[in-house]
């Protein structure tokens, strides 16, 4: 058996399979969801686990992903943390940068760094740009400063030195020195996290790291020990933001590396699926009970980058994260985002969440406002018949109590009022989508959405009606595909190393040289040989601030082909500010993947039974499309539809978790693997 499990703000997902030892055929892929269970996460874990009936011990492959990162930096439910630094850069944290979104806010405040300034400490050293020691560090004050931070109840060290990226040793001696006068603290090098220059991103990445480092240790050690418990026996894999996994133990020794791991997964299964069906690009979107994620896939290709940020929006420049992440947008638009009427009597949906704990009203566990998910069950979207997939009945009286206040501030009926949410809702997540798709350069015509998640299939095809887009395919276990994705990754690892580098002939040998060093450390790390390896490139027009990525071309001979290299380069970048140049071309980054191939199922075909389309139709009821009116829709039994079967809306799809709205007059298809595909106007 193997199995993964994504924790999300709402539920907790699994996903399950039997392998054959002696054929290596993969069995049904089964899925089970759970209350996620804050702020012990892992115990949603198990008990979807327990829910699912499957034997722990009799698993042979565990993947997990988690919110846990991302939850503790934005609900600021870190410890209490310290930063160590060069003299004179103890400020670098809060002087951050002056890219304002918000230009003309003459009332804008730069956000609040996570180490107040009487925990930020300064030694005495310098490194040089070039890696050059000028001064050793001296650690006669580190006693007194470690005394310091213990009276104020420090629980994390950050120790980020200037160009560290580069020479290391100086930080390397203050963190083992911290390690033998303070074994119970936890403490993290920016060297140990970041190799890549900007001082004030690395040293920011390493103090979120740091922040949440006693709490991902803790969790994961709980969750290890609840595995162990149960007679799991095996290595516990941790879903990465870059899109791979990596072994417990690396990911608490750097956990901002998971601080987007749930989405990942569920991009890279997109990735892979669209492969699968000849869709290799893709706008994909990932609506959960907390938050809309999505991002966009070209040629089958998903894009890692490490400028990433968090809570950053039109008036906020966020905090910015200097660790491989595949590139997304995320909003806090999910089912359980909560409507609200600000002072000026403005209809809001989110950011704020009801969450697992008490959810919408509807879920009858206290919640006392409105949310996306009580608004789709208002307008006749969501069957009470098998809400929740039939666990529990609508609670109608806490419905009604949740939509009286805001029907009375705006003066609408409780219908015209779900209705506005869900268009709020919708308007939400197409900013996001415009974001990844419009403002880069892509026309969404030329893109199919792929939409999963708990709330995807309900709002995928309104979002693409908005966008244009022609084509929508909810993939099959739409509900759970992030866990699933889990299940599609191989051990990965991201090495990047800034290194200001000529893309000339000249400079060959030193780029070979660079990337054998890293390749090295791979392996190294991962204690093996056979690991895969992809080369990129960070470039850059000399006189430029920022770069672009691109792969490193290599010739038939197996040597760099320096030409072949800056035609990529020239071409990426046309593509994302539109113009190229003859300036010449510096390398900024050098960024290996390595990655180490993990068995994988196989993409089941769904075998047809010789059923017809009236055998999954489940009856009729009155739905409302909004723009396109209410409806007496046909309702279908999604796990009845069989590859083949193709009918056209007004309809409405149901699974046990996956609600799928097809308005008039688009067509809906199925294809082998039993995913959806909705046609507009086709």
């Amino acid at each position: 058996m193997r199995a993964s499990s994504d924790v999300g703000g709402t539920f907790t997902d699994l996903v399950y399979y039997s392998v054959d030892r002696s054929t290596g055929a993969c069995g049904e892929v089964l899925t089970a969801k759970a209350d996620t269970t804050p702020p012990n996460f892992e115990q949603g874990v198990l008990d979807a686990l327990a829910k699912s009936k499957v034997q722990i011990g009799g698993l042979e492959f565990f993947a997990h992903g988690s919110t846990v990162v991302i939850n503790a930096l934005t609900e600021r439910k870190g410890v209490k943390t310290a930063l160590i630094t060069t003299k004179g850069f103890r400020d670098v944290i809060e002087i951050a940068r002056g890219n304002r979104p918000d230009l003309f806010n003459f009332n804008f405040r730069k956000p609040k760094p996570f180490v107040e300034r009487y925990l930020r400490a300064e030694l005495d050293e310098r490194v040089t740009y070039r890696g050059v020691i000028k001064r050793p560090v001296d650690l006669a004050p580190l006693g007194d400063i470690l005394e310091g931070f213990r009276k104020d109840g420090v629980e994390a060290i950050a120790v980020a030195f200037l160009h560290a990226y580069v020479e290391p040793a100086n930080e390397i001696a203050v963190v083992e020195e911290i390690r033998r006068l303070w074994p119970e603290v936890s403490v993290l090098g920016s060297h140990e996290v970041s190799r890549e220059w900007r001082e004030y991103e690395r040293t920011n990445t390493t103090v979120l790291s740091a922040y949440v480092h006693p709490i991902t240790e803790r969790y994961i050690d709980r969750l290890e020990s609840g595995m162990k418990d149960g007679g799991y026996a095996h290595p516990l894999f941790m879903m990465q933001s870059n899109g791979g996994i990596a072994t417990a133990e690396a990911a608490k020794a750097n956990p901002i590396a998971m601080v987007e791991s749930g989405p990942a997964s569920g991009i890279y299964a997109a990735a892979y699926m669209g492969r699968q069906i000849g869709e290799p690009n893709l706008i994909v979107l990932d609506i959960g009970g907390t938050t809309a994620k999505c991002t966009l896939v070209e040629d089958g290709e998903v894009k890692v980058t490490t400028e990433y940020h968090i809570e950053r929006d039109s008036k906020s420049p966020g905090y910015p994260i200097q660790t491989a992440v595949s590139e997304i947008v995320e909003i806090g638009n999910g089912g359980g985002s909560i409507a609200w009427v600000d002072d000026g009597g403005k209809l809001h949906v989110g950011p704020k969440s009801a969450g697992a704990r008490p959810g919408p009203a509807a879920y009858g566990h206290g919640g006392t406002n409105a949310t996306t998910t009580d608004a789709n069950l208002v307008l006749g979207r969501i069957d009470p018949a098998s809400f929740v997939g039939g666990e529990r009945d609508p609670d109608w009286r806490a419905v009604d109590a949740a939509f009286a206040p805001l029907q009375e501030r705006l003066g609408l009926s409780k219908v015209e009022v779900a209705r506005g949410i869900v268009r709020i809702a919708n308007a939400n997540m197409t900013g996001a989508l415009r974001l990844v798709s419009t403002n880069k350069g892509y026309d969404p015509r030329d893109f199919a959405l792929m939409a999963f998640g708990g709330g995807g299939a309900m709002h995928a095809v309104a979002l693409a009606e908005e966008l244009r887009v022609p084509h929508v395919i909810v993939p099959v276990n739409s509900s759970v595909f992030s866990a699933w994705g889990m299940l599609l990754t191989d051990l990965r690892r991201d090495y990047l190393q800034t290194r200001l580098t000529g893309l000339t002939i000249d400079e060959v040998a030193s780029m070979g040289a660079a990337f054998a060093a890293m390749e090295s450390n791979a392996r190294v790390d991962y204690g093996r040989d056979d690991v895969g390896f992809e080369r990129f490139l960070d470039m850059r027009y000399i006189g430029q601030e920022h770069t672009v990525k691109a792969p490193m071309s290599v010739s038939a001979q197996g040597r760099i082909d320096i030409d072949a290299t800056a035609a990529t380069f020239h071409a990426a970048h046309e593509k994302r500010f539109t113009y190229r140049l003859e300036n010449p071309i510096e390398i900024v980054n050098f960024h290996l993947v390595a990655t180490v191939a993990v068995a994988k199922p196989d993409l089941a075909e769904k075998k047809p039974t010789g059923r017809k389309l009236g055998d999954a139709l489940m009856g009729t009821r009155k739905v409302d499309f909004d723009q396109h009116g209410v409806h007496e829709a046909q309702i279908y039994n999604g796990l009845l539809l069989e590859p083949g079967m193709e009918f056209r809306g007004p309809a409405i799809v149901q699974e046990p978790s996956v609600t799928c709205v097809v308005p008039p007059p688009h067509r809906v298809s199925i294809d082998r693997f039993g995913n959806y595909h909705i046609h507009l106007n086709g």
